[in-house]
């Protein structure tokens, strides 16, 4: 099966059943989750000119942490700490970790990555706009390494595609 055809039958399906981005939101993180085979999704949306930011979280089991926010908060400059969000704010390439604990250090603190998330493998997709980070995607795999193929690849991108708009509209509607 290919990007496409995964796009056009599970994620397609979110972006025309839900209208509002909320909806889009709770139904996206674990269709994802299906199609990449992960334990837990979330969306990091924030606020570029105020750096507020709020998680929408799904996960597999509740033994997976949460990384939900209950409405937005002040950013933290976790670009001091975590090379992944310091890329992000660049607007670099999405990044890919097969293994956390094999990373270098330029892509990403491993104690960071640790104490605030706990997953083994993951995808850091950065949604941008205008060189600014809108929000952020984060599927990730606890207990054991994961390839990411060209497949996941191409998934990523063509889901942040769709998402787009829709974080762009929700972020901007809300006074924060």
């Amino acid at each position: 099966m290919t990007p496409e055809t995964v796009l056009a039958e599970v994620i397609e399906n979110v972006f025309v059943a839900n209208s509002k981005p909320k909806d889009v939101f709770a139904a996206l993180l674990p269709a994802v989750c299906d199609v990449l085979h992960t334990d837990r999704c979330f969306l990091h949306l924030r606020n570029p000119h105020t750096r507020t930011y709020q998680n929408f979280c799904w996960r597999r089991s509740p033994e997976i942490p949460d990384t939900s926010t209950n409405g937005w908060e002040a950013e933290i400059e976790w670009e001091r700490e975590d090379p992944m969000f310091a890329a992000a704010l660049r607007a670099a390439p999405s990044i890919f970790v097969e293994d956390v604990d094999l990373a270098s250090s330029d892509v990403l603190n491993i104690d960071f990555e640790r104490k605030y998330f706990g997953h083994r493998a993951l995808i850091h997709a950065h949604l941008c706009q205008d060189g600014l980070l809108w929000a952020i995607l984060q599927p990730c795999i606890f207990g054991h390494p994961r390839v990411w193929d060209e497949f996941d690849r191409s998934f990523i991108h063509q889901v942040l595609e769709k998402l787009k708009p829709f974080v762009l509209s929700y972020v901007r509607d809300v006074e924060v």
